[in-house]
C-alpha cells in the first residue's frame, strides 16, 4: 500500500508547457506539445508510453540534461528553465540520481570503486558500502562488472546513484535489458530506495505492468500526456504478475 498521498505534500519537481522541437531539414519535429507535470516528495511515479512518445525527453529536461524549446520547470524554487549551464551542472550533481537502460560502469573499477567515484564530488554522500547493500549486492562490492549478471550491474548503477544521497532519481528503462525475474530485483532495489530514503523515485517505461508499483501513473503519446492516474493501492515488485 502506497505511504504517499498529494495533500499538504511538497511539490518537488514541476513543468508547465514544455514543449521541444527538433529541426530536421525544414520539418520541426515535437518531441514534446506542452506537458504540465507535477511530482511530489516521495512518490513513485511510473511514465508509461510507447518510445518516442516524449517521455525520455521530458525527463532529460526535467533532470538539467537538456533544454526546452518553450516553456517552464523548476525544482522547487529553482526554475531550471532559466538556469546557467553551471547552475545546471550543479543541480545535476547534488540533487538528482540517474539510472539508464544500459549501466554505464567503469569495467576496470570494482563494484564498490564505481559506486566511490560518485561520492567523491557529493556533498554529503552515502558510504558505498552502505548503497551498495540497500540494493543486495554486499557480498559482490569487490566484483568488477564483467564479473557481474546484467541485474547485478543494473543494480550498482542504482547504487551509485543513491550514494549522494539524491531528493530526485529518473530511472529511463531501469529493466530494459533484463528478463522479468531480474527486473523484478531492480525494481525492488528501487521501490526499498524509495521507500526508506524517501527519494522521489520517477521511472519511464514502455512495459505497462510495471504500473502496479507507482502512486501515480502518467500515460504518453505523441508528446503529451494523455492520462494521469493515482493508484489507490501500490504493489511490490514481487507481487505484480509479469
Amino acid at each position: 500500500m502506497s505511504h504517499w498521498n498529494t495533500d499538504g505534500d511538497e511539490r518537488i519537481l514541476h513543468a508547465r508547457g514544455l514543449t521541444k522541437i527538433y529541426r530536421s531539414g525544414e520539418v520541426d519535429v515535437f518531441a514534446l506539445r506542452g506537458v504540465d507535470i507535477d511530482l511530489y516528495r516521495s512518490e513513485m511515479a511510473v511514465l508509461l508510453g510507447p518510445s518516442g512518445s516524449g517521455k525520455s525527453t521530458l525527463f532529460n529536461i526535467l533532470g538539467g540534461l537538456d533544454q526546452a524549446t518553450s516553456g517552464q520547470a523548476w525544482f522547487r524554487d529553482l526554475e531550471l528553465t532559466a538556469c546557467s549551464e553551471h547552475q545546471l551542472t550543479r543541480f545535476r550533481r547534488d540533487h538528482v540520481g540517474f539510472v539508464f537502460q544500459f549501466y554505464n560502469l567503469i569495467p576496470s573499477l570494482t563494484a564498490w570503486e564505481n559506486v566511490a567515484l560518485v561520492t567523491e564530488i557529493a556533498p554529503s554522500p552515502m558510504p558505498p558500502d552502505e548503497a551498495l547493500a540497500m540494493v543486495g549486492l554486499q557480498e559482490r562490492m569487490g566484483h568488477f562488472p564483467a564479473q557481474l549478471s546484467g541485474g547485478e550491474q543494473q543494480r550498482v548503477a542504482i547504487a551509485r546513484a543513491i550514494a549522494k544521497r539524491p531528493e530526485i532519481m529518473l530511472c529511463d528503462e531501469p529493466t530494459g535489458a533484463l528478463d522479468s525475474k531480474t527486473g523484478v530485483l531492480v525494481l525492488e532495489a528501487l521501490s526499498r530506495i524509495n521507500r526508506e530514503l524517501g527519494t522521489t523515485m520517477a521511472i519511464i517505461t514502455h512495459n505497462a505492468v510495471v504500473r502496479q508499483i507507482a502512486d501515480r501513473v502518467f500515460s504518453f503519446r505523441d508528446g503529451t500526456i494523455v492520462e494521469a492516474v493515482r493508484n489507490e493501492h501500490r504493489l511490490e515488485p514481487s507481487a505484480v504478475s509479469w
